[in-house]
């Protein structure tokens, strides 16, 4: 069974080239997609803002409340085709999942083959680790999920502080290595490897981050442009 899992760096700018790209990845002519807004305590403007990107699209739409007490998300989540996340506070959505055993219902639902997809907590979160705001104004490592190797860094052209505070945690060995991105970019994962770094904007770069010495060396990744792509 092919796993699947697609995160981006943040942003979603229409006509919403990077959405279609994860619903055309289904192979479906009209995909299931479930939305987990936990990262923003199920936030409705989020929730309204998921069905007014994935409305433009032919697809099947429904949302993942927790803080709704549901009763059997695990039967809603296996249905679907595509999971995903929203950006918000990390640690939060993290903690909350686990509390839930969310975390093991999405596991078994990328092992059979349903998309995860996400940006910004929702892009971190698949990873070993990444660099995160969950504290207010500052950007601290945490622990995410480990269904992707490495680490992660969201929002690295929008965010002035991102680019310099993930080279430094890579850098003084806090972090390992791993993948930025920038907003509007996305890297799109098959069976644990990266397939293709797709992006909706046409400057924007991903870039790999490794340690050498006690400094952190950056290689950039031009992501293929989709340009209105279908």
């Amino acid at each position: 069974m092919k796993t699947q899992i697609i995160a981006i760096g943040g942003g979603a700018n229409s006509p919403y080239p990077i959405e279609q790209y994860i619903l055309k990845q289904t192979g479906k002519s009209r995909p299931k997609v479930c939305f987990i807004g936990t990262a923003t305590g199920d936030a409705d403007r989020n929730i309204v803002r998921f069905y007014e990107i994935f409305g433009n699209f032919d697809c099947d739409r429904t949302h993942l409340a927790l803080f709704s007490a549901p009763k059997d998300f695990e039967s809603l989540l296996m249905q679907q085709d595509v999971i995903h996340v929203g950006g918000g506070n990390t640690k939060n959505l993290l903690a909350i999942w686990r509390e839930w055993g969310l975390e093991k219902i999405l596991y078994r639902a990328w092992q059979q083959g349903i998309i995860l997809s996400g940006g910004s907590a929702g892009s971190i979160c698949w990873f070993e680790e990444g660099v995160s705001d969950y504290i207010p104004s500052e950007l601290n490592p945490i622990k995410a999920l480990g269904f992707l190797k490495g680490s992660h860094c969201p929002h690295f052209d929008t965010e002035p502080n991102r680019r310099p505070r993930y080279l430094e945690l890579i850098a003084n060995g806090t972090l390992q290595a791993g993948i930025a991105a920038d907003d509007a970019v996305a890297l799109h994962y098959i069976n644990g490897e990266l397939h293709r770094i797709v992006s909706g904007a046409p400057n924007a770069k991903a870039y790999q981050v490794k340690r050498i010495g006690n400094t952190a060396q950056e290689t950039e990744l031009k992501p293929d442009y989709l340009n209105n792509e279908t």
